[in-house]
């Protein structure tokens, strides 16, 4: 797999990340440990988590497999801190106090000494932005991280934090914006993607496959064992299935059908070839559905190809 430089640092990552939103949910231990493997021998280094993922279990998870594998040297693990659950719903905090009581539950829970890259999940307008840039900053000065970023941030919230963060001195910038983006769901072109490149950073796309509409799996309807069958997941999925959608999804199905490839290399080689993106974030329910994506490696899309679809959505 071919890697890339996050922003202007020396940080190198797998251009294909694996994401690890439902591991000790819908993902079981073993089918994980499946995951992990085949990611690794695919040449992916990138594995994205959260304190929040998996109702709390998946860092758990995932630092027993590292140690059972003895992969954690291969990997490079990227967190985040800023998100609980409190009487049932979720809750944004950037504060000091929980920052840095979230990144030691994770060094904790994942085996480790460090984060090879630390992110604030998502902006928290009640906590100064020099506290939370202040604590990104003293984590990687203590070495308990190496590289810092920001998750789901604004255009204007993205140069904000860049700006204060650098104000600290300490050398190395925020080096990666992490965003939904996808041909589903290119709103972050105009603010997130734009500041990002502006300012050097690399943005980290997540659900870049639209959610799993992009997949086609849901052409003919909705697959029993889908997350769009599921209650909980319904509605995550459910905004990608209108009629200005599908118009999309059809074109990547011809695209696709014209190139024979499956739908999916065409989405994730659009996305990843987009200016700006470092690495795609891609979750997995089978090892079968991570190879498929993992099979994108190998294609390039024709110019003419990336355009049509670009105009089309």
């Amino acid at each position: 797999m071919l890697m890339r430089r996050l922003g202007g640092s020396g940080l190198e990552v797998s251009r294909l990340g694996l994401g690890t939103m439902t591991w000790g949910t819908i993902v079981d231990d073993y089918v994980a440990e499946d995951l992990l493997a085949a990611f690794l021998d695919g040449g992916g280094t990138l594995v994205d988590t959260a304190p929040i993922y998996g109702e709390g279990r998946t860092e758990e998870l995932l630092g027993r497999l590292l140690a059972k594998s003895g992969a954690r040297d291969q990997v490079v693990l990227a967190g985040k801190a800023g998100l609980s659950h409190r009487d049932g719903t979720v809750v944004r905090d950037s504060s000091r106090r929980t920052l840095l009581a979230q990144l030691d539950q994770s060094l904790r829970d994942l085996g480790t000494d460090h984060l090879d890259l630390w992110q604030i999940h998502r902006f928290d307008e009640t906590t100064p932005i020099d506290e939370a840039m202040a604590t990104l900053d003293d984590a990687v000065r203590s070495g308990r991280v190496r590289y810092a970023g920001i998750s789901n941030y604004s255009g204007w919230q993205t140069s904000l934090a860049y700006a204060r963060f650098e104000r600290l001195g300490g050398g190395v910038p925020l080096v990666g914006a992490q965003v939904e983006y996808s041909l589903l769901n290119r709103s972050a072109e105009a603010d997130v993607i734009a500041a990002a490149d502006y300012l050097g950073m690399s943005v980290l796309a997540w659900s870049p496959l639209g959610r799993g509409v992009l997949t086609g799996k849901y052409r003919g309807g909705i697959p029993g064992d889908s997350r769009a069958a599921d209650a909980h997941w319904e509605p995550f999925v459910s905004a990608y299935l209108s009629g200005p959608k599908t118009r999309i999804v059809d074109a990547v199905a011809k695209a696709s059908e014209g190139l024979g490839v499956p739908m999916t290399h065409t989405a994730l080689a659009w996305a990843r070839d987009r200016a700006g993106v470092g690495a795609l974030l891609v979750g997995a329910r089978t090892v079968a559905q991570l190879e498929e994506a993992l099979g994108s490696e190998s294609l390039t899309l024709p110019a003419q190809i990336a355009d049509a679809l670009s105009d089309v959505s």
